[in-house]
């Protein structure tokens, strides 16, 4: 079979394979078959010196000492029977040894229903 040439000198069947070459390229990109994968990034996490891990588990020990501390006052505070009439009061005092004393059942109810509420928004 003889292919045709134009006047431009470029054959038909040329540029029709060209043209069904570029579209199967086409094809496959779309689908993905051709599509280069990505290289896999992978995060180095940094060394940690030893006295900085020394430094991180003080810190919890610190922090599960204060959680204890807090659960035991929480406890301690839940314990606490302030409903009978005059057979509770609560003491402040201050660094100059002032003191503020209170018997009254409704006070030291709010006082200590605060303290408590505060106290478990600190445990949690």
């Amino acid at each position: 079979m003889e292919t045709k040439t134009k006047a431009n000198g470029v054959a038909k069947n040329q540029s029709a394979t060209v043209k069904k070459e570029v579209q199967k390229k086409l094809t496959q990109d779309a689908i993905g078959k051709n599509a280069t994968p990505e290289p896999k990034v992978i995060s180095q996490k940094p060394e940690i010196s030893l006295d900085e891990r020394i430094q991180k588990f003080e810190k919890l020990r610190g922090l599960a000492t204060q959680r204890e501390r807090l659960a035991e006052t929480l406890t301690e505070l839940t314990k606490f029977n302030y409903n009978q009439e005059g057979s509770s009061s609560v003491f402040i005092r201050d660094s100059r040894h002032l003191e503020f004393k209170t018997t009254n059942s409704n006070l030291i109810k709010l006082v200590t229903s605060h303290l408590q509420s505060t106290l478990e928004q600190r445990k949690a």
